[in-house]
């Protein structure tokens, strides 16, 4: 299914939801270190890991090597600094998602390497912060999961 990439996450509710959310989708969950916090913080695991059986959870030490082992078909990357509209792709069952840390977002480097149209956004009213990255990664995901008809 789906693979939801978390670059150097910092708070850790952000990623137990995701581990969480990820559980109930189907996906694969990815988290390139530095982390900022331990994965066996009380907080990640209140927030998710009673779903650590139920989702794939694996940890790489930097964003290279993720995918170079993983060799994703295609990915986009998640930013309010994205081109394209999250709900204007149609999406296939085996994408890979990035989302940045929750404080300053993708790094400039990460970004322009995704292709141009791989560059997702999600519409906000202007003036507001971006969405809680595990908001963020729940819309994006529901909606590519809704596209293959929650399969």
């Amino acid at each position: 299914m789906f693979h939801v990439i978390l670059y150097q996450p910092e708070i850790p509710p952000n990623t137990g939801n995701a581990i969480r959310l990820c559980a109930n989708a189907g996906a694969t969950l990815h988290l390139i270190e530095p982390l900022g916090f331990s994965i066996d913080e009380k907080a990640v695991r209140r927030a998710g890991m009673d779903y650590a059986e139920l989702a794939v959870v694996r940890t790489w030490a930097c964003l290279e090597s993720c995918f170079e082992a993983m060799k994703f078909r295609r990915y986009f990357a998640v930013s309010t600094r994205g081109t394209t509209r999250y709900d204007q792709v149609a999406y296939r069952a085996d994408d890979a998602f990035l989302f940045g840390p929750e404080t300053r977002g993708l790094p400039l480097s990460v970004l322009e390497a995704c292709p141009a149209e791989h560059r997702l956004r999600i519409p906000m009213q202007a003036g507001n912060r971006s969405l809680n990255l595990s908001n963020s990664v729940a819309v994006t995901i529901y909606e590519a999961w809704r596209q293959q008809d929650f399969a």
